[in-house]
């Protein structure tokens, strides 16, 4: 029944709950599945070309890395200086090298190390730079200031430059010094990002909420902020592994990268010169290798991008 409130001047009616739609609109399904920036971002990934195409690339350059014995039988060091700069044939699809060695072979096994430098340094820039801004950022006061200033002496070092200058300082190089060599100077980067996601994120009312209910700062860093601030981080370590793979590419092309005994991407463009003008196919089939799995992760931090990033998001 409904209800006539009378004051001086003024009649309010008040319509009976049943009578109005708003149990309806507030209703809540309960059975629906629940939603998250992972899963909103998941949603809108798989139905984009832009996503799923570098992803394919990707997975077959892994498999690829992972497996090279599967795609060739020709050992890649095996020198055979009759047949230099020898033509595609049936024996050697691409050709041969000027050093007599198959360029297919050597295409497919320079895979894995361009690629394990830019995963490992990926990982290590990162593990350092994500703990370094998450600490600076949450904690705040002299521990950000003393953080924000180390890392800004790095970030001032260029990343090629500096690699140079300590990599000639080596006795020996392998995959994991160049990678500490570049991970060394590359972390900065991380860890602004990291900064400034967490800056943004300790203000949230589940932070506030984590902090009313006893739980610890460095707990509600690990369990509440971190997991909601590592969007750009994915889509900036994304972008920079191709970043990295594209340098030991440029440090193994001046000689000082990845010996010649390893067998990369950057080392092969670097013989190939020589036979640029007489032979270009060498040069071309490396450094296509090089190109497309380097344009494969700037695709793919781009489409990253776009989906975890709301407010950027190209429409």
């Amino acid at each position: 029944m409904s209800e006539t409130t009378v004051r001086p001047g003024q009649e309010h009616y008040v319509a009976p709950l049943e009578e109005t739609p708003l149990a309806a609109v507030d209703a809540v399904d309960e059975s629906a599945p629940s939603t998250s920036l992972w899963g909103d971002a998941w949603k809108r990934l798989r139905k984009r070309p832009l996503f799923i195409v570098p992803c394919v690339i990707i997975l077959a350059l892994a498999v690829v890395a992972l497996f090279p014995s599967w795609f060739t039988s020709q050992d890649p060091r095996f020198v055979d200086l009759a047949s230099a700069l020898q033509g595609p044939s049936s024996e050697h699809p691409l050709g041969v090298t000027r050093a007599g060695t198959d360029v297919y072979a050597r295409v497919v096994h320079g895979a894995r190390a361009s690629i394990a430098v830019g995963l490992l340094t990926t990982i290590v820039v990162v593990v350092v730079g994500g703990v370094v801004g998450a600490l600076a950022g949450f904690f705040g006061g002299w521990l950000d200031a003393v953080l924000s200033r180390v890392a800004d002496i790095f970030f001032a070092l260029p990343l090629i430059l500096g690699a140079i200058v300590l990599l000639q300082t080596l006795n020996s190089r392998n995959v994991f010094t160049v990678a500490l060599t570049l991970s060394l100077f590359g972390w900065p980067q991380v860890a602004r990002i990291m900064r400034g996601a967490v800056l943004q994120v300790r203000g949230n009312e589940y932070v506030t909420a984590a902090k009313s209910l006893g739980m610890g700062r460095m707990a509600t860093l690990v369990r509440h902020v971190v997991p909601n601030a590592l969007g750009p981080v994915i889509v900036v370590a994304t972008i920079s592994l191709g970043t990295f793979i594209a340098a030991e590419a440029t440090l193994s092309y001046l000689g000082l990268g990845l010996p010649q005994t390893i067998v990369s991407w950057g080392g092969d463009i670097a013989n190939a010169q020589r036979s640029l003008r007489t032979d270009p196919w060498v040069l071309l089939w490396p450094s296509i290798g090089l190109s497309l799995t380097v344009l494969s992760f700037l695709m793919l931090g781009d489409a990253l991008r776009d989906a975890l990033d709301p407010k950027g998001r190209t429409r």
